[in-house]
């Protein structure tokens, strides 16, 4: 019986990695505009963002968004 399960388990380990490459490998494929190295025509980047505004951005923001949409949901919930 242990060895079946060992079995399953072997099995799951492999499938769970086979859509873990495919999902990275779509997802590689699809962005190639992220990879480039040679700029296009047109392109006019702006200024760098500071290691503040990148985590007020990318952390912070998302965080606050995230508990606003909770604080709302639970005050809707606790009138009833």
């Amino acid at each position: 019986m242990a060895c079946v399960v060992n079995l399953n388990k072997k099995r799951n380990a492999k499938r769970a990695a086979a859509v873990t490459v495919g999902a990275v490998l779509l997802t590689m494929l699809s962005s190639p505009a992220a990879f480039a190295l040679i700029p296009d025509d047109g392109d006019d980047p702006g200024p760098g963002l500071s290691v503040a505004e990148t985590l007020g951005l990318f952390v912070a923001a998302p965080i606050a968004i995230f508990a606003l949409i909770t604080a709302a949901v639970i005050l809707t919930d606790r009138r009833r």
